[in-house]
């Protein structure tokens, strides 16, 4: 047990009582970060969700941290506020415990295991789009929201696309959402808190309940992998370490991959001459085949690295300080929490040119403004820690974006920025309106198949 840090000599604004700058923080984070920065500089300390954290802004502190050379900076310590909800999940794991269960997840994301995915991705893309409204406006967030976790429960629990099952795993999933971000941390009745909880305990035995018959029969979809994965030694999990992993990878890669997918499709129809170039790259091609090499998709791959950059689905990166060091000139000491700040990095006119507007270029060879720091880009962290599921999630998307627009053209309701909501999990504020106009070649398929 570590002591409680002293910091009195790191600056940082007065704390309200109780919240602290808890709800300032979650209702404008990069404004508020903005804020303390030009006031206390690139170093400073807040109060968030029930504890002083001194917050450590640039890409410098972010590879000093990430990358971890000296081993004194704690994943499990750092994510305090999911212990709760996600104990024993592998974001919430250091030093050999983490490398185990890391080598064990690998094995579900090998490439074999990764063509099963995408086929089984394409086929439900296919499914759920055809339910879709055109010519009406309806929000896309929420729309891929259910969409997302539906195709998620075929290729990560290989179950029926629809079903009350998918709706009460996606009112748990939020419940656990919300309750990491809550002021109030204990589970009292009727509290953010009390029905993440809840939400937990539901998803758990629902995982529970599959164990066994997926061990005995095992599946193509995420969930039967892992309960079969075994590292180079044989060791795999039992069965209460594979209800934490599972149920944590269940709730990040859902709406992580929500995000990016309304992050792109806001930025592409707020920029149709890029939407005509990704419509044109995915025109002739299905990345559902196998046989399609999703590298190719180069116009795609530019947005989507820019959408992240744009809207990190993680905007900031917590740790904790298990032994003391210096940064910025600064005493850290051993015990203290830390934050890092990817989201509002990726933001920096020290990186980026104009960084505010969409420009996928940027990425492009000739320009590689990502390159000029090891971590200038990172929406997917970095380090040890750095998520597994990258390559993962780059392939849903593209499936996803070839599958809409061969279908349709996209445009907003409303031309103005949404603006987001960074916290906890970046969503559009009014849901991210749209309209889909058929294209062309919809519109005679469909005329064939009425005809017979």
């Amino acid at each position: 047990m570590l002591p409680t840090p002293k910091l009195a000599h790191i600056p940082g604004p007065p704390a309200p009582p109780m919240i602290g700058h808890t709800l300032q923080i979650v209702r404008d984070p990069y404004g508020t970060q903005a804020q303390f920065i030009d006031r206390f500089g690139p170093v400073y300390k807040t109060h968030m969700l029930g504890r002083w954290r001194v917050n450590l802004c640039g890409p410098d502190a972010m590879e000093f941290v990430l990358l971890n050379r000296d081993g004194i900076f704690s994943n499990a310590g750092g994510w305090d506020a999911l212990q709760r909800l996600f104990p024993g999940g592998l974001l919430l794991q250091d030093g050999e415990i983490h490398r185990k269960s890391r080598r064990i997840m690998t094995e579900a994301f090998r490439a074999g295991a990764l063509r099963d995915y995408r086929r089984r991705m394409g086929d439900a893309v296919d499914t759920l789009l055809a339910g879709w409204p055109a010519r009406q406006p309806f929000g896309f967030y929420d729309a891929i929201k259910d969409l997302t976790l539906r195709m998620g429960g075929a290729v990560f629990m290989g179950l029926p696309l629809d079903g009350a099952l998918a709706r009460h795993l996606n009112r748990a999933i939020r419940a656990e959402i919300r309750a990491t971000v809550t002021p109030i941390r204990l589970p009292l009745p009727f509290t953010p808190m009390w029905r993440g909880v809840r939400g937990r305990r539901f998803l758990r035995e629902t995982f529970r309940s599959l164990i066994d018959e997926r061990r005995a029969t095992g599946g193509e979809d995420f969930f039967s992998r892992m309960c079969l994965a075994r590292d180079e030694e044989g060791a795999g999990w039992d069965e209460e370490e594979l209800l934490d992993q599972f149920n944590l990878l269940i709730m990040a890669a859902h709406d992580t991959t929500a995000t990016t997918l309304t992050a792109m499709v806001w930025a592409l129809a707020a920029h149709p001459e890029w939407q005509a170039r990704v419509a044109a790259e995915v025109s002739e091609r299905d990345p559902a085949r196998c046989d399609v090499d999703l590298a190719e998709m180069t116009d795609t791959a530019l947005v989507f690295r820019e959408a992240l950059r744009l809207v990190a689905p993680v905007p900031f990166i917590p740790r904790l300080a298990t032994e003391p060091f210096r940064w910025r000139g600064l005493h850290i000491p051993a015990g203290t929490s830390i934050s890092l700040n990817p989201g509002f990095t990726m933001l920096s006119e020290d990186l980026y040119t104009d960084p505010q507007r969409f420009d996928p270029e940027r990425f492009a060879p000739g320009r590689a403004e990502d390159r000029r720091h090891k971590f200038a880009w990172t929406p997917f962290g970095g380090g040890a820690h750095k998520c597994l599921g990258m390559h993962f999630a780059e392939t849903q998307v593209k499936l996803f974006l070839a599958a809409l627009l061969r279908r349709y053209r996209v445009s907003l309701v409303d031309a103005a920025d949404p603006g987001w909501q960074r916290m906890p999990i970046p969503r559009p504020r009014g849901g991210l309106p749209v309209v889909l106009e058929p294209r062309l070649g919809t519109l005679r398929r469909a005329v064939k198949h009425a005809a017979g």
